[in-house]
C-alpha cells in the first residue's frame, strides 16, 4: 500500500473504500486527491490559532498557484503527486481555491445564514471534490449537473454524520436546528440524488468510483427526513455490515 493510500484510508476510510471499486491505475489518480482534502480539511483543527491555520490552507492555494503557472512540484509527499495528476487531467485550478476557501468556515465558523449559505459550503467542498475526482477519471462537461447533485447528496450525508461532533465543539452546523427544517434539507438532498440517478447515462462508467463515494447517502438522509432528531444524537449511519454490503452491492451492479 501506499503511502497516500494509507493517508486515506487511515483519515476517510468511506473514500478509501469507493477507491477500492477502481481499477488500480484509478486509484491511484485519486488518491492525492483525496489525500489533499484531507490535508485541507485538518488545518484548521490543527490549531486555535486562526493566523496559523491560515497559513496552512496558504500552503496549499500556493502549492495550486504553482500548478496553474506550470511550476515544478513541491517535495511534499502530497503536493507532488497531486501537482502530477492535476497537470495530467487538466483540471481547473479554481476547484481547488474554492474547496480551500471553504475551509475557512472551519476556522472561524460563523453560522450560516440559512440553507441557501449551507448549499454553497458543501457545493465548494464536496460537489467540488467529486467533480475534481470525476474528471480524473474521465468525466467530460456533459456529467457535471449529475456528479454536482451526487456530491451535494454525499455531503449533506456525511454533514449530518459531523452534526454532534460539530456541536459539541460549539459549531454553528445547521442554519436551522427545528425538525421541519432538517426534514426540508433531508428531502432536497434526496431529490438531488434521485436527479443524478436519473442521469446516470451522462456519466462514463470509469467516473463510477468517484460517485460511488456517496453509496451511504440515500440511507442517510431517509433516516434523517422520517426523524430529524438523529441528527443531533448521532444515529444515523447504519450497521457496519450493512454499509460495507451496500457498497460492494452498488460496486457490482455500477448503480451508484
Amino acid at each position: 500500500m501506499t503511502a497516500l493510500a494509507e493517508m486515506v484510508r487511515a483519515g476517510d476510510p468511506d473514500r478509501y473504500a469507493a477507491t477500492l471499486a477502481a481499477p488500480e491505475a484509478a486509484r491511484h489518480k485519486l488518491w492525492p486527491l483525496y489525500a489533499f482534502n484531507l490535508e485541507i480539511a485538518r488545518a484548521p483543527w490543527a490549531t486555535r490559532e486562526p493566523m496559523i491555520a491560515e497559513m496552512r490552507l496558504q500552503f496549499w492555494a500556493d502549492v495550486l498557484d504553482d500548478i496553474a503557472a506550470g511550476k515544478p512540484a513541491s517535495a511534499h509527499e502530497v503536493a507532488a503527486p497531486l501537482s502530477e495528476i492535476w497537470q495530467a487531467a487538466g483540471l481547473p485550478v479554481a476547484l481547488g481555491h474554492e474547496m480551500i476557501a471553504a475551509r475557512r468556515w472551519d476556522i472561524y465558523r460563523t453560522p450560516f445564514a440559512d440553507a441557501d449559505a449551507l448549499e454553497a459550503h458543501l457545493a465548494a467542498s464536496s460537489g467540488a471534490l467529486m467533480w475534481l475526482a470525476a474528471q480524473v477519471l474521465g468525466a467530460g462537461a456533459g456529467a457535471e449537473a449529475a456528479v454536482r447533485d451526487m456530491g451535494f447528496a454525499a455531503g449533506l450525508a456525511n454533514w449530518f454524520l459531523a452534526v454532534p461532533e460539530l456541536h459539541a465543539r460549539g459549531c454553528p452546523a445547521l442554519p436551522d436546528r427545528r425538525d421541519v427544517a432538517i426534514r426540508a434539507l433531508a428531502e432536497q438532498g434526496l431529490a438531488r440524488l434521485a436527479r443524478a440517478r436519473g442521469a446516470r447515462g451522462q456519466v462514463p462508467r470509469a467516473a463510477m468510483p468517484a460517485l460511488l463515494v456517496g453509496w451511504q447517502a440515500g440511507g442517510i438522509l431517509a433516516r434523517a427526513a422520517k426523524a430529524p432528531a438523529l441528527v443531533y444524537e448521532g444515529g444515523l449511519r447504519a450497521a457496519e455490515f450493512q454499509r460495507r454490503g451496500g457498497l460492494m452491492l452498488r460496486a457490482v451492479s455500477g448503480r451508484w
